[in-house]
């Protein structure tokens, strides 16, 4: 990874990165859309699909990819640790913490430009900002 990076600063890009972040104006609103989000994961098969990794592949609960949000509830569930409400209950709560530390993390970023991914023109926003830009010269 080290590698790549000092070859693209050799190679600078030939148009200006406008980097922007996709912030919630709403928290209530961004949960709903959380916990629909996970109840669609669950309905299409979020719990069949771990099962399946898990006759493929030699699987443990304390791998990153079974660590991550969703499979470490589903792995919960048919070990039988914990109920189907719980993993409703328990995978909407990881799914809102994780949403919490990537929002954090996104608002640390010092160039980044913030726009509400809730808004009714988000496009056009993003759009009018990224044509502002184009009128700026890179920095050299």
């Amino acid at each position: 990874m080290s590698a790549l990076f000092k070859q693209q600063n050799k190679h600078p890009l030939p148009y200006q990165v406008m980097q922007i972040a996709l912030i919630p104006s709403d928290r209530s609103k961004l949960h709903a859309r959380i916990a629909t989000r996970f109840s669609a994961m669950l309905k299409l098969g979020l719990v069949d699909e771990l099962l399946a990794l898990k006759e493929k592949y030699l699987l443990h609960p304390n791998l990153p990819s079974m660590r991550c949000v969703g499979y470490r509830q589903a792995w919960q569930f048919l070990a039988r640790e914990i109920n189907e409400t719980e993993l409703l209950d328990k995978g909407n709560a990881a799914t809102r913490q994780l949403a919490k530390r990537q929002l954090t993390w996104l608002r640390s970023m010092p160039e980044i430009i913030e726009f509400d991914c809730l808004a009714n023109n988000l496009a056009q926003q993003i759009l009018a900002v990224a044509s502002q830009l184009e009128n700026i010269s890179p920095k050299e």
